[in-house]
């Protein structure tokens, strides 16, 4: 399937087709109909629904594998309408949607599923705050005091589709017997640290376990959590520019570290079997990161005295596909390909005292939004265009720049007291996300788009 792209549109209204009406009573009914349907979709301006219109092609595709001669297609009705609001949680953390079978009827191949809206959701999150040990001390804005949770308030919902509910016991009966394996930065880490808590939710926490017994997921290279009533794992290799840093020693004794352009990094040989490889970069790729680009980068034994950053990520990427091409089967490996999580920084970055405390809602009008598509989201077309194995791109960014509110902000760590709080803008942080939180939409848009894809266990 080749790019599908959605044009741009700035109507948020309902429109509700309607026939000549004859007799005064039904042109009434269908009037007080247009009036409730009004007020309850949401117009320009109205908090309850944000929609996110794609301003480029580039921001706007999607690329499934192809199917397999025809076999396992989802035989799939598309649904146009207004936005709808799922069942509340009736237990703790799971809600009864998410034990029930998946209603795959509401996806479409077709379907763009990253343009659409955020809108007001009361259900509970996937897991309830405070409730999953495994997230990182600095993605628990609840237990580090953050005293709203509005953020967690809110669903995305697609504009010509809808996207099911994670069904944890449905997503992890389909992983059965298999790896399923984030490979990138921080921001992998967040969405790994989202779906481990997810899936666990529920579940006999003696059976789930971390197989080296590590606890410090911050500072470990690999990790990996095994479901033992499924016999699959989720793990998660750090892997911040997907290729190779090495570190020699100069004729001093002065540590040198470099970026070797031409190849991935060491731990590849680990993943390249698993079932399921979601990857990212980004974040990483910018001039404080890689010293400026003097003598950072090298391909071979050629060390590039200076390299733009941007040249160098597009090195880096094509590394990537190539290696992908060439240790990758896709008859048994679904490779998908996260985009880029945008900041918020606001008076600064995240090292000159950049800031995003007190955001309590998301972003509702679309033109605060970049109008292009950034540099590093922009170069990954060419790339996935020359593959030959199939990607899904799981194209989060433009959905997510919407969501300044679901930031840890200062609530990345305790403080003794709330003026500590608020006087610690310096450790901002406004890159990350707090947890439960927005990793666990993105979870949902890659169990959806698996669903799409459907491949291996993942057909209907």
């Amino acid at each position: 399937m080749g790019l599908t792209t959605v044009a741009p549109s700035g109507n948020l209204s309902l429109f509700v087709p309607f026939r000549r009406v004859t007799y005064g009573c039904v042109a009434g009914l269908l009037a007080s109909s247009l009036i409730f349907f009004f007020f309850s979709s949401g117009r320009d301006g109205n908090p309850n629904v944000i929609a996110a219109y794609s301003p480029s092609n580039l921001l706007s595709w999607f690329l499934p594998a192809p199917p397999n001669n025809g076999s396992g297609q989802l035989d799939l009705t598309k649904k146009k309408g207004i936005s709808w609001r799922g069942n509340r949680s009736s237990g703790h953390g799971q809600s009864e949607e998410s034990h029930k079978a998946v209603d795959i009827h509401r996806l479409q191949k077709s379907c763009d599923i990253f343009s659409g809206r955020w809108i007001r959701d009361d259900r509970k999150p996937l897991y309830d705050p405070g409730s999953c040990p495994i997230v990182d001390p600095t993605f628990s804005c609840h237990e580090n005091g953050r005293p709203d949770q509005e953020f967690l308030n809110w669903r995305w919902q697609p504009n010509d589709c809808d996207i099911p509910r994670l069904n944890a016991k449905d997503f992890l009966q389909k992983l059965r017997g298999q790896r399923l394996v984030f490979v990138g930065d921080s921001l992998s880490r967040n969405m790994w640290e989202s779906l481990v808590c997810i899936l666990r939710n529920g579940l006999n926490e003696s059976r789930v376990y971390e197989e080296s017994g590590t606890n410090d997921f911050k500072a470990s290279e690999h990790v990996s959590f095994r479901f033992m009533d499924y016999n699959c794992s989720v793990e998660l290799v750090r892997s911040p520019y997907l290729v190779r840093v090495v570190h020699t020693k100069a004729a001093n004794g002065e540590r040198i570290e470099r970026l070797s352009l031409d190849l991935m990094e060491e731990a590849s040989g680990s993943y390249r079997d698993a079932d399921i490889i979601i990857f990212n970069t980004g974040h990483w790729w910018n001039h404080v990161k890689t010293k400026l680009g003097v003598d950072y980068y090298q391909e071979g034994g050629h060390v590039y005295p200076v390299l733009p950053v941007m040249a160098a990520y597009k090195k880096a990427l094509s590394t990537w596909a190539r290696w992908v091409d060439e240790n990758i089967d896709p008859n048994k490996t679904q490779v998908v390909f996260r985009g880029i999580s945008p900041s918020h920084f606001r008076g600064g970055n995240w090292n000159t005292g950049g800031r995003c405390h007190g955001e309590r809602e998301p972003i509702f009008n679309e033109t605060f939004l970049r109008r292009k598509p950034v540099p590093k989201l922009k170069a990954l077309k060419p790339v996935f265009d020359q593959m030959k194995t199939p990607v899904i791109f799981l194209n989060i960014s433009r959905l997510t720049e919407f969501r300044k509110d679901a930031h840890p902000s200062i609530y990345g760590m305790k403080y003794a007291s709330a003026a500590e709080a608020v006087n610690a803008v310096e450790t901002q942080d406004c890159s990350h996300w707090c947890l439960p939180g927005l990793p666990d939409t993105w979870n949902e848009l890659l169990y959806a788009s698996l669903l799409m894809a459907g491949r291996g266990t993942w057909k209907s």
